[in-house]
Formats: C-alpha cells, structure tokens, sequence
C-alpha cells in the first residue's frame, strides 16, 4: 500500500467519524431522518475507507451499502446486511423532496435511536477490522 493510499484511508474514515458525530447531534435536535442519513454517510464512507485498502484506488461512486461491503470483501452477518440495506434506502429516498415530509412523519425518535445504536456497533467493528488489516 502507497502513502496516498494510507492518507486516503485516513480521510474517508476521518469523515466518517465526522458524520456520525453528525448523526449523534441530529438525535439530540429531533431531525431523525437526517440520523438515519447521516449513519448512512458514516457507514458508506467507512466502507469506502475499506475498499480503499483493498484496492488502492478510489472508489466506486455508488451508495449501496450492502454492494461496497462486498466488494470491499467483507463478510457481515445477516442483520449486519440487513442494517445496511435499511440504511441504503434513506439515502436514495431522502434526496427527493417531495418524500422527505412523509418520511420524516414515520421515523420515531425509538426508531432513529435504534439504527443509530446499531450503526455505532457495526462502525466500531468495521474500524477495528480496519486497524487489523493495515
């Protein structure tokens, strides 16, 4: 692995902290589809971070969680799969303005506490895995 690769790395997972500390806030000012957004973003990023590594080059610019984990070569568990796909949604569906008032209304702070509790879990995970494997 090159230096810039290495720095590379460093910078998606940088902003993907940032993120979701991001994420942390929004809860806090009751704008939950924004915290299921913003776990996206940290995810996406830490996966992108992950396919980095691996392939020494930038990545694809897509957003599907669940395909940059894979291509990233990781193995997740099934809720873990299930989490990103669920997360894979806000963002497609967030970026059309006419959903975004629906969706807002059906996204409790229960249920923007969960994803984010589940995001924080597998970041760590993902972020540990990321350590090993320099």
């Amino acid at each position: 692995m090159t230096d810039s690769t290495g720095k590379d790395v460093k910078s998606w997972v940088d902003a993907s902290r940032y993120d979701l500390e991001t994420a942390r806030a929004l809860l806090g000012s009751r704008r939950y589809l924004y915290v299921l957004f913003m776990c996206q973003q940290s995810l996406e990023k830490l996966l992108k971070a992950h396919l980095t590594r691996r392939t020494a080059a930038f990545p694809p610019r897509i957003h599907s969680l669940g395909r940059l984990a894979e291509l990233a070569g990781l193995e997740l568990s099934q809720d873990d799969k299930a989490l990103l796909e669920r997360l894979s949604l806000y963002y497609l569906q967030s970026r059309y303005p006419p959903e975004i008032h629906a969706l807002a209304k059906q996204i409790t702070r229960s249920v923007a506490m969960t994803h984010l509790a589940q995001t924080e879990v597998l970041w760590k995970r993902l972020r540990r895995h990321l350590i090993r494997n320099k």
